[in-house]
């Protein structure tokens, strides 16, 4: 095939590059630049998109002896995952801007030019593997990516490869060492890559600006202000701004969110607990949502929260009535369901949350049902 490689600049998308030319491919490689002032240079472990990682990029496909490209998507970034994940924060959610940057560049904006151009599918380096269009958890565990891509459509994982996710991340950069690509040991980009200092609230505040709000008790008793609920997740426990923990000397935590109101509500670890999820714009990725209720794994983090559950297609949402409770659950966040078989690997679908209820509230407005039992 003729196939397009994202090239990052970091070792996996190098070696996935390596491994589609093993294969026989015709491989072109590109890179996105993301950002409109680049920095020359990366800060350790954070941050991406640096003229240091185009470079490296350039670099690795000199290697592998395959043309290289540097396309400019730096507006459509900016306008569909960070302006995104900005507004999702002033509304009380918590997004996850991994998700909505694969969902909306790397397989949506990247893969249609690609197509236009005449390229059968794109090549990157996350951790997943795809098996006869299905998509499923990566061999290493600790790097799996098949939660932020659980937002692909069935043609959008028709046109996609994921090579290295057959593979553990010490043999990759071992591979990469053997290769003589120069990436072999750079370290892992973490955080949000378009926040290098790694301070999102800071980043946050600078966007939306000081909007003053209370907390309060869960019988809505003020305990302290605030400057904007940007700076609160659903599960949070520090940086509160209160003086001390609860009357009964445990913590407290973030047990909900209004932004209309300002309102941050903090509780116990109990309060926390969440046995019903809903969501919105429900992707299956076999093109069809199930007719009935559904045996699954959901879960609700990239790298945890994870509980048996039926999940429910409703309209074009869904629901998820989980066997044992989870907590840290926010709206705007995913919930990815896995089949429940003795792999446990397998993704069927996934939605974006939009409501949760614990074991005695009803919840689904927005999906158009009550689930509460």
């Amino acid at each position: 095939m003729r196939v397009l490689a994202a090239m990052s600049g970091g070792v996996d998308s190098a070696v996935a590059a390596a491994r589609a030319v093993d294969a026989g491919h015709d491989v072109v490689g590109v890179h996105l630049a993301l950002s409109a002032s680049p920095g020359t240079l990366r800060t350790g472990s954070r941050g991406c998109c640096s003229k240091e990682d185009a470079g490296d990029a350039r670099r690795a496909a000199d290697v592998l002896g395959i043309p290289f490209y540097v396309w400019d998507f730096a507006d459509r970034f900016k306008e569909d995952v960070i302006d995104d994940f900005v507004a999702s924060y002033a509304a009380g959610e918590t997004p996850n801007p991994c998700l909505r940057c694969n969902e909306k560049i790397k397989f949506s904006a990247l893969s249609d030019r690609a197509v236009a151009l005449g390229f059968d599918a794109v090549v990157t380096g996350h951790y997943a593997r795809l098996e006869d269009g299905v998509l499923r958890r990566a061999v290493d565990a600790d790097k799996d990516q098949s939660y932020v891509l659980a937002v692909l459509n069935a043609g959008q994982l028709s046109r996609a490869m994921f090579p290295v996710g057959d593979t553990p991340k010490p043999q990759i950069r071992a591979e990469a060492a053997e290769r003589g690509l120069a990436v072999a040991n750079k370290p892992d980009s973490h955080d949000i890559c378009f926040i290098p200092s790694g301070d999102t609230r800071a980043f946050l505040g600078a966007k939306i600006g000081i909007r003053p709000g209370a907390v309060v008790d869960a019988d809505g008793r003020v305990l302290g202000e605030h400057e904007g609920v940007h700076g609160f997740t659903v599960g949070q426990r520090k940086g509160l701004g209160l003086p001390g923990p609860a009357a009964d000397g445990k913590p407290r935590y973030v047990t909900a969110i209004d932004p209309e109101s300002g309102t941050v509500r903090v509780g116990s670890a109990e309060d926390l607990h969440v046995w019903t999820v809903s969501a919105q714009r429900a992707i299956w990725t076999s093109g069809v949502a199930p007719s009935g209720p559904i045996e699954c794994v959901a879960q609700v983090r990239a790298h945890g929260g994870i509980a048996p559950a039926v999940a429910e297609a409703v309209g074009d949402g869904l629901v998820v009535r989980l066997s044992e409770p989870l907590t840290g659950v926010a709206r705007g966040q995913a919930v990815v369901l896995y089949r429940p078989d003795e792999a446990g690997d397998e993704v069927i679908g996934s939605g974006t949350i939009s409501d949760t209820a614990g074991a005695d509230s009803a919840v689904g407005a927005d999906v158009g049902v009550g689930v509460g039992e």
